[in-house]
């Protein structure tokens, strides 16, 4: 075995680390790189003496407990960003982590500060058998039914383990997960690519988190390349640092932003209420509620058993943020929200979609330059809509545009600026076995209705992925309501590119090196 795993994840110059990992076949070479635009080494260690130590029991709810293996000291000129750290054994093998670090204390390189998504990491790590939503081993193995799997999930998760690897680390080709083409005719449904998944052993919650050539790393690797400086930070120093966000331009969430905790979310309405600016591009933004305990050593996300599994006051349970016992629905600070939209060109959900929205508000100030014009399809080639999708109800005005309904939290003032047909969920019977479940209707019904007919629930499976911006406050938000926002980016779409510039811009994030 060779694994290993940090006492934090995120850091700053002149601050320290530990390393804590197992090896089998020592010794082992320590690399540290910055991991953006480019790939740039900042640290070698060789003949790195590891012991070999077992995984103990509930290692996922617990940690592995290691002993320390080395210090790491965060250097100086050390720039704010992603590092992958890894660690590579005496037959070649290799085990990775990451740390981030910030800017110094007091100090800001830039006007803007990207936040990793590494709570939505922490939901789907399943190093040491479980995580929050099923007993990912015990799946993966074939002895444990997909339902008793389910059951299986935990809600409490340890911090001090390591990654699996298609999460930390995976190959640099791994699949979208969008289906790339439209379902042919009576072609079965499927979702994401089951050749390379079952090349990689991959479990189906390999794909969802990660920085290493997904969401994030895409999207920094365009904004480098583009000239724009950015600072970096975790979602637990936002609940750790109540005022990180002071003095910053705008905050940037990218790809998979899905689970918020309070002091998190607190701190960003408050940044946006004294002026800052939002920007949103993920899909499923700030869906659960989470909790951080132990000084950030352990992570709680009981997701849909929030209200049972612990006896805490309802205000520190876990759960769907938009659940009326917490009063603060995501989209009020989102402007948008998974339960309006949901899945799109995966599965059965909406199979043959059009893959990007269809523009009706041409004239809203994202769109200046972009020679996109009423009805034109945005990023319906990439695709640009897929896996995960933010988006709100509407009604169109006698112009013929949609306006928001102000409902769960859906700002009145929201600037719809394009829509695409959405689903939470498979219907059943409808022919083909289901692939994308709708999970708990009955629940997202009575969130979204206040009741949980058979009728109700229906409703809740037809929704619109929504590309939005709207004022709060002093502030302002502008949400691209799709997890796949970075992809066009990636694909060098001149669309997207353009609206992004437009919204970097108007948000005053930093761009020195501009390209001429």
């Amino acid at each position: 075995m060779l694994a290993c795993y940090t006492d934090r994840l995120s850091v700053r110059p002149g601050e320290r680390f530990e390393l804590r990992a197992s090896a089998t076949h020592g010794p082992c070479r320590l690399s540290m790189s910055r991991v953006g635009m480019d790939r740039r080494e900042v640290l070698t260690i060789d003949g790195l003496m590891i012991g070999d130590h077992p995984v103990p029991p509930h290692a996922d709810r617990d940690g592995c407990g290691w002993p320390v293996a080395l210090e790491v000291e965060v250097g100086g000129d050390w720039a704010s960003g992603y590092y992958d750290i890894v660690l590579t054994d005496a037959d070649g093998g290799e085990a990775h982590h990451f740390v981030c670090v910030k800017p110094p204390l007091g100090e800001r390189r830039s006007s803007a500060v990207m936040v990793l998504a590494t709570n939505t990491y922490q939901s789907y790590n399943y190093w040491g058998g479980a995580n929050a939503y099923a007993n990912v081993a015990g799946l993966m193995s074939g002895e444990t039914p997909f339902d008793q799997a389910m059951d299986e999930a935990i809600g409490v998760l340890s911090t001090q383990r390591p990654f699996p690897p298609l999460i930390v680390a995976p190959p640099a080709d791994p699949p979208r997960l969008v289906n790339m083409r439209k379902r042919g005719y009576r072609e079965r449904p499927w979702a994401s690519d089951y050749a390379w998944m079952a090349k990689h052993k991959a479990s189906p919650y390999d794909g969802s988190a990660g920085f290493l050539h997904k969401w994030e790393h895409v999207f920094v690797a365009w904004a480098e390349a583009e000239g724009y400086v950015l600072d970096f930070a975790t979602d637990y120093d936002l609940e750790a640092e109540p005022n990180f966000l002071d003095g910053y331009e705008a905050v940037l969430f990218v790809g998979h932003s899905e689970y918020w905790s309070a002091g998190e979310r607190e701190q960003v309405e408050r940044f946006v209420d004294a002026g800052g600016r939002a920007a949103i591009l993920s899909g499923n933004t700030c869906f659960w509620k989470v909790r951080w305990e132990n000084d950030g050593k352990t992570y709680v996300c009981h997701k849909w058993r929030g209200f049972e599994a612990e006896d805490v006051p309802p205000d520190q349970a876990t759960h769907l943020w938009s659940h009326p016992a917490f009063g603060k629905p995501e989209a009020e600070i989102t402007g948008l929200s998974f339960v309006f939209a949901g899945y799109h060109r995966l599965g059965l959900c909406v199979a043959r979609g059009q893959g990007g929205f269809t523009v009706y508000d041409d004239r809203h100030w994202a769109l200046e330059g972009s020679d996109l014009f009423y009805g034109d399809l945005l990023g319906g080639d990439l695709p640009l809509i897929g896996y995960e999708s933010d988006g709100c109800r509407f009604q169109f005005g006698d112009d013929g545009l949609p306006r928001a309904i102000p409902t769960l939290g859906v700002p009145a003032n929201l600037e719809i600026i394009g829509i695409a047909p959405c689903a939470f969920g498979e219907e059943a019977g409808r022919g083909y076995n289901p692939i994308i479940p709708p999970e708990k209707l009955d629940v997202i019904a009575d969130v979204m209705f206040g009741e949980s007919s058979p009728e109700a629930q229906a409703k809740v499976l037809r929704g619109h992925a929504v590309l939005a911006s709207f004022k709060r406050g002093a502030g302002e938000v502008f949400n691209s309501g799709t997890t796949e926002w970075a992809h066009g980016l990636g694909a060098r779409d001149p669309f997207v590119e353009t609206i992004t510039h437009n919204v970097l811009r108007r948000f005053g994030v930093s761009r020195p090196g501009a390209p001429a």
